[in-house]
């Protein structure tokens, strides 16, 4: 029997969080040990409160300011590794699962170079990027993530399938480049070989850097196709294509790239940046400052914006 931690961020999405939560409970254990963490990021909409009342059997952290995806993830983290959990599973709260997504992601450590796992995840139905492009009987199988992609020449991450109708295509188990933080199980020694997100990151990057300082360690990182949930697109972050999506993306891209990336893409990032700093919006040079400022972990509001 092994020991799993759920980690689940909060962050004044308590809806969320309890559908989530509500989908857990019937989840196959497969015989292994599960325990539900929940990271309360300082939340103002009595998510604290709700949360303890419906769910009085899941641990519950509280942190006093909001420390973002990394900070969020990081404290729930050394929690479970302090409780000696053999799998830290990070589970996005927008998300609802299917009864088998937890076995499914186990089953992928069978092989023991494994050390980082993904699921195969839907949108939402209703949720979808072009959802007037999909029948009704579609929705509910449009992917959204099967197996992480990186175009190192541009410097772009992106996930295999999206915004595919799944016929099978993507049902064979693959090693990934990357896993998305949206549902990334984790064994516990990669935790002792590498430690814990990057909080510079803060949101955005941080499960494409983690994957890949994982398999700079030697580990294999894994697409689980029978592990399957569905995930309300950037429901914790306000919607897709908003101002912190732009500033954070931006930063951050420049902070993977210019760690990862070869010379000529590093050239490439340069030139862009410079472009941002005379033509690009302000959200896009303030990310650019930042970064060439050093000025990483959560430098931006939304009520800035």
């Amino acid at each position: 029997m092994k020991k799993v931690c759920i980690i689940i961020v909060n962050w004044n999405r308590k809806d969320d969080t309890l559908r989530c939560l509500t989908s857990l409970q019937k989840i196959s254990r497969g015989g292994n040990s599960v325990e539900m963490v929940v990271v309360d990021n300082a939340s103002t909409d009595g998510s604290v409160g709700v949360i303890t009342e419906k769910f009085p059997s899941v641990t519950l952290l509280v942190n006093k300011a909001n420390e973002g995806f990394t900070g969020g993830n990081n404290r729930g983290m050394k929690y479970a590794y302090k409780k000696r959990a053999d799998f830290v599973w990070l589970l996005n709260n927008d998300t609802f699962v299917d009864k088998n997504v937890l076995t499914g992601l186990l089953a992928g450590f069978n092989d023991k170079t494994v050390g980082v796992a993904g699921s195969k995840i839907y949108f939402a139905p209703g949720w979808e990027f072009h959802r007037d492009r999909y029948k009704a009987s579609e929705r509910g199988h449009v992917l959204w993530y099967a197996g992480g992609l990186v175009d190192w020449a541009n410097m772009y991450a992106s996930h295999r399938g999206v915004d595919e109708v799944d016929m099978g295509q993507y049902d064979a188990p693959v090693d990934a480049v990357f896993v998305t933080g949206c549902s990334l199980i984790i064994h516990r020694d990669v935790i002792q070989k590498i430690g814990y997100l990057d909080d510079r990151f803060f949101l955005y990057y941080e499960d494409l850097d983690y994957s890949l300082r994982a398999r700079r360690a030697g580990f294999r990182i894994l697409y689980c196709p029978r592990s399957i949930l569905w995930h309300v697109n950037a429901g914790s972050s306000g919607g897709a294509g908003n101002s912190l999506h732009e500033y954070y993306l931006t930063r951050n891209r420049l902070l993977i790239g210019m760690r990862y990336a070869p010379l000529r893409a590093k050239l490439a990032l340069i030139r862009e940046a410079v472009r941002f700093l005379i033509t690009g919006s302000a959200i896009k040079r303030k990310a650019v400052f930042d970064f060439a400022l050093g000025r990483f972990g959560n430098r931006f509001s939304l009520k800035a914006s």
